[in-house]
């Protein structure tokens, strides 16, 4: 598994080698062992979680504070979406900016978001499912959202027209009213 490190270096794009005939196709979808050699961490991965959506749909800007902070490990396995992550730790070099990175079935890309950055992402596809572990379990109390449209933050979706959006999306805060990171 290859893990290269974007351009806000703490999000990491991972790789796998895939291994394929005409019979279908095998990789190893996740690594304690890599994951640790390429972020440095051995998360606990207590929940994982998949959703389905259609064309347009617009997930995020979601992130949990602390003490249920999570970190994101996440991959489509049917169809193709953009997904991005943007840091919102006040004390980085990198606040308010933002990665993003095609990630579809066939690429079989994952992306590891760390705790400290929010993430969303719309589908590009007619549907797709996405999968993703995270360090810690869903806390609603502790749950957020940052308007996927804050011109503070500018992110380049690669989508024409107006996402469909969930109530809660459809509330997300300015980067600039939101609670974020210290």
């Amino acid at each position: 598994m290859q893990a290269k490190r974007l351009a806000i270096p703490e999000v990491v794009l991972f790789t796998p080698k895939v291994f394929g005939d005409d019979r279908g196709f095998f990789f190893e979808s996740y690594s304690a062992r890599a994951f640790q050699e390429a972020t440095g961490l051995q998360p606990d991965f207590p929940q994982d979680n998949h959703s389905r959506s259609t064309r347009g749909v617009l997930r995020g800007l979601h992130y949990q504070l602390p003490p249920h902070a999570q970190g994101k490990l996440v991959r489509v396995v049917q169809g193709t979406v953009f997904d991005v992550a943007v840091d919102i730790r006040k004390s980085s070099p990198t606040f308010g900016q933002w990665v993003g990175e095609i990630l579809s079935a066939d690429n079989k890309h994952q992306l590891w978001i760390p705790p400290g950055f929010a993430h969303g992402f719309i589908t590009l596809s007619e549907t797709a499912e996405f999968i993703y572990k995270t360090t810690a379990f869903y806390a609603p109390e502790c749950e957020r959202c940052i308007a996927w449209n804050d011109p503070e933050i500018g992110i380049e979706w690669p989508f024409e027209g107006t996402p469909s959006l969930s109530g809660k999306d459809q509330l997300g805060k300015a980067l600039s009213e939101a609670e974020v990171f210290p």
